[in-house]
């Protein structure tokens, strides 16, 4: 049976919506935009993974993360305003799929070290993606040369980067393992 193959001028473009980014600055706020209702939905998610966790290390980190979490909401505030642009939030997809999957995990799985360990894989996805957007936006906010904002953007970068290996020295400290 013969395939065929699609060349790239017979592909779809995608055509762009009427407020779509016309330029790189418009890019950057579309990305705070996001990534501030991202940030607003984790401080109510975090709370219910914490109550679901059962691993004491993972809910104290779990909880520190809350009050991180809570400081890059207003962080990312600052960046609004250094930028001249008032916050506000638009619904994020990816952070909702992340948030919804996390859910899923934890009503797919017993309490206990199983659960503890979806826990620990979903917000693993949700700081990789937060680690994906922070390091483009201050990619962004550096060709811009927005250094307010730029500086802001690398506090939440590395406080970001250090949950993940918080949670990485969780899983591997025989977590995974009574998992089994």
């Amino acid at each position: 049976m013969a395939t065929t193959t699609k060349s790239p001028s017979n592909e779809t473009k995608i055509k762009a919506k009427s407020d779509a980014a016309k330029d790189l600055n418009d890019l950057f706020e579309d990305g705070l935009k996001d990534i501030y209702w991202a940030e607003k939905e984790l401080v109510k998610a975090l709370p219910k993974m914490e109550k679901n966790a059962t691993s004491q290390k993972l809910k104290s980190s779990i909880s520190s993360h809350l009050e991180e979490t809570k400081e890059h909401v207003s962080r990312l505030e600052d960046v609004f305003k250094s930028i001249g642009v008032k916050a506000k939030a638009e619904k994020c997809d990816a952070m909702a799929g992340l948030l919804e999957e996390g859910k899923s995990i934890m009503e797919e799985t017993e309490p206990g070290a199983v659960r503890d360990a979806g826990i620990i894989a979903a917000a693993q996805k949700v700081e990789h993606y937060e680690i994906a957007t922070y390091g483009t936006l201050a990619a962004f906010a550096k060709v811009l040369e927005h250094k307010d904002a730029l500086k802001l953007l690398l506090a939440t970068l590395k406080e970001e980067k250090a949950c993940d290996e918080k949670l990485t020295s969780i899983a591997d400290t025989n977590l995974n393992s009574k998992a089994e």
